[in-house]
């Protein structure tokens, strides 16, 4: 009874579905974060009769021939990559990126991962700094006695001091680009690490090879649609639902045969 093991991948393919979307329905508040959907393929065929093959009564060609779908499996969980709105903070160092392009940070290993969380904050040394701690690359370095910053759409970093009312340039926050941002790895809290699917990274100028612009005062809000995270859910609840059913059905015809007499 072969449609017990296809309901079964079904109904496990449903779940991963509905695991998927209460992900991005946790996500809603998280600063910079993209929706994730969770894509299926369905998996190899039995073949029966091949199309094409000959007809042993009379010699003709099979037009289609049978082939026995063995139910489905998991392709992959893709980001979307859409740009979420932005809300205005007025904090100096809140930062969002409007376009592509991700921010460049250390992480105490010493390797580099990259962020569209823009909510930096300052160090006791002064060092701009991610929520956890990890610096932007390259390192800036904030004086103590800077009474505001201000950070243009390039990413330049100018500082204004107490006694002067002349900007001073503390330093340059680059954007890194990829290829195929799809194909980063997740580290969670909100990072990313570069892989082969992905391509090497790009750091270049805000404004620069297709990177986005750097907008102060403003953090990137989730591009989670919670309307349309709801929609599939209720889909996936029912697609979980008849793949349970057929899971019935088939054992009832089994105990059917079970009980011929």
């Amino acid at each position: 009874m072969r449609a017990l093991t296809i309901a079964a991948t079904g109904m496990s393919a449903q779940q991963m579905r509905v695991e998927t979307i209460s992900n991005n329905l946790a996500n809603m508040s998280t600063t910079g974060y993209n929706a994730r959907r969770a894509e299926f393929a369905d998996l190899h065929y039995q073949q029966m009769t091949r199309p094409g093959a000959v007809n042993a009564s009379d010699g003709t060609l099979l037009p289609t021939g049978v082939q026995l779908g063995l139910g489905v499996r998991p392709a992959a969980i893709s980001i979307h990559l859409q740009q979420g709105s932005l809300r205005q903070t007025g904090a100096d160092l809140d930062m969002a990126i409007e376009g592509n392009g991700y921010f460049e940070v250390t992480l105490p290993s010493g390797q580099t991962a990259y962020t569209r969380d823009g909510a930096l904050k300052r160090t006791g040394e002064g060092l701009i700094v991610t929520s956890d701690g990890h610096p932007v690359s390259p390192e800036i370095t904030i004086p103590t006695d800077v009474r505001s910053i201000s950070v243009n759409a390039e990413g330049e970093v100018y500082a204004y001091f107490v006694d002067t009312e002349e900007a001073q340039l503390l330093g340059q926050i680059n954007i890194a680009g990829f290829t195929n941002a799809k194909g980063l790895e997740a580290l969670g809290s909100n990072l990313f690490s570069e892989t082969e699917a992905s391509g090497p990274a790009v750091i270049s100028t805000p404004g620069l090879d297709g990177l986005g612009t750097i907008r102060q005062g403003y953090l990137e809000s989730s591009s989670v649609d919670a309307v349309r995270e709801i929609t599939e859910l209720i889909e996936a609840q029912r697609g979980y639902e008849m793949n349970a059913k057929v899971i019935s059905a088939a054992d009832q015809m089994m105990g059917a045969t079970t009980q011929v007499r």
